[in-house]
């Protein structure tokens, strides 16, 4: 059975685990073939290339985008996956190989963006030059963690097949599709195991759209050209029906099974099984995505499929997030007036912001977004145009099935929070029924899903 399946940071950074529990585990011989493995960076090693994702600290990208020292910091870099190096020589990887070839991409990289520096210094080119950039110094940490992996496994004696899709020293003009294509119409895969890397070189530039999620899309287009039986992203945790660090890990249990739609309701909300636009090659093409946790090889994990409706009518995950804001426009003069709801969207179009949660009133419409996506300048124009506009910090929890169309479950919910000293300031759900979605205020999050959880999950 042929698998394409991506192996997260976290995971990668454990190693020593990762070709026990998902390489070789129950496997011999050829048994080891026929998989395609699409690996991430080391944890961390992505932070300090571009910035840290929480905290946003620089790391060399941001160094050069402000015309300050990054060659320091590239040089700190080469020094910390050097370091990891000698954390894996215990695994079989030949430190001085695996440096040499640390010092080699470093090298060729400065290369680039020596000249990329040079070409913004003249005044003529911008964006595309520090798109670029950011292109270059993202590949670095998948080539590595690629390269390590792929020499250890050549040492223990498996027939393991470097794919490095980064195309560092590759000039061609080839889209990220064509450049695999191109890649694996050169292998066997019945003879070896490919270790790919997450960032695929390409002419539209796979950061442009997807940034930081650019692994998970490798991982979908490698699966979209290959076709396999199934494609499986091995994680750190489980798909759990709720998040274990917020109600327990003794009150969660993994999924199990569920749908595409299911996934793309949880990246709404910011649990991503699944990056929302890798998922809809694999779900157009019909292959099946199983997420499974690295540290619990025996067990099956969660399979996502496109069809699957549960049996029962039961809530599959309870989840939300608190990093969401409550944009109110206020206007006496909306009610029977058509074309109001119109004038908004058009606002949050001009701007670039979607929404996670609309509702209308006869005078007013409630609109929730990330609180990182706030710009004054969609204040502004709403101000403009309507009386009154606000905005308020808010949480979101969500009650997320397949098939959760149950008389009651609503209000038991709702009686859920009540009875924990909740308010409720919106809710809304859909006719499909497969969110019910609560707006409650931003310190009431975690009492919310643990209230949730333990009456109706």
């Amino acid at each position: 059975m042929l698998t394409v399946e991506k192996i997260g940071g976290t995971s990668m950074s454990a190693l020593e685990t990762v070709i026990n529990n998902i390489i070789l585990f129950n496997r011999t011989g050829n048994e080891l073939f026929n998989r395609v493995f699409v690996v991430s960076a080391f944890s961390g090693v992505t932070n300090v290339l571009l910035e840290n994702k929480k905290t946003k600290a620089p790391g060399v990208y941001q160094k050069l985008a402000n015309g300050e020292d990054y060659k320091t910091e590239l040089t700190a870099v080469a020094a910390q996956l050097k370091e990891l190096n000698k954390q894996y020589e215990s695994l079989g990887l030949d430190l001085a190989a695996a440096d040499a070839e640390v010092d080699r991409q470093i090298q060729t990289a400065l290369t680039y963006l020596e000249g990329a520096v040079t070409m913004l210094a003249s005044g003529y080119l911008n964006e595309g030059i520090l798109l670029a950039s950011r292109e270059i110094l993202a590949s670095i940490g998948e080539s590595h963690s690629a390269y390590v992996l792929s020499a250890i496994l050549q040492q223990k004696g498996i027939n393991a097949v470097l794919l490095d899709l980064a195309g560092l020293t590759d000039a061609r003009a080839l889209t990220i599709s064509e450049r695999i294509k191109d890649a694996f119409s050169k292998i066997d895969l019945s003879t070896c195991l490919v270790i790919a890397t997450g960032y695929a070189k390409g002419t539209e530039g796979i950061m442009r759209e997807f940034d930081r999620g650019y692994s998970e899309v490798t991982f979908s287009k490698i699966a979209e050209i290959l076709l396999p039986q199934e494609a499986i992203i091995h994680k750190e945790y489980h798909l759990s029906t709720a998040d274990p660090g917020l109600v327990g890990l003794e009150n969660v249990r993994p999924v199990g099974h569920t749908n595409y739609d299911i996934a793309d309701q949880l990246a709404d909300v910011g649990m991503e099984a699944i990056h929302p636009k890798a998922a809809k090659p694999l779900e157009m093409a019909g292959i099946h995505l199983r997420i499974k946790n690295t540290f619990e090889p025996e067990h099956p994990g969660t399979l996502i499929t496109k069809d699957y409706v549960s049996n029962i009518k039961r809530v599959e995950v309870i989840t939300g997030t608190d990093k969401q804001l409550l944009v109110d426009i206020y206007d006496p003069l909306m009610t029977g007036n058509v074309g109001s709801d119109l004038k908004i969207m058009k606002a949050f179009y001009n701007h670039g912001i979607s929404y996670t949660y609309k509702v209308t009133s006869a005078n007013s419409i409630s609109i929730i977004i990330w609180e990182a996506d706030l710009k004054q300048e969609l204040i502004d124009e709403l101000q403009a145009n309507f009386e009154r506009v606000t905005t308020e910090p808010v949480a979101m929890v969500c009650l997320i099935g397949s098939n959760m169309d149950q008389p009651g479950l609503l209000a038991k919910s709702a009686a859920a929070l009540a009875k924990a000293d909740i308010n409720i300031l919106s809710a809304g759900v859909a006719k499909g029924k497969v969110n019910i979605q609560f707006v409650v205020a931003k310190e009431q999050f975690k009492p919310a899903i643990i209230a949730l959880n333990r009456e109706v999950g």
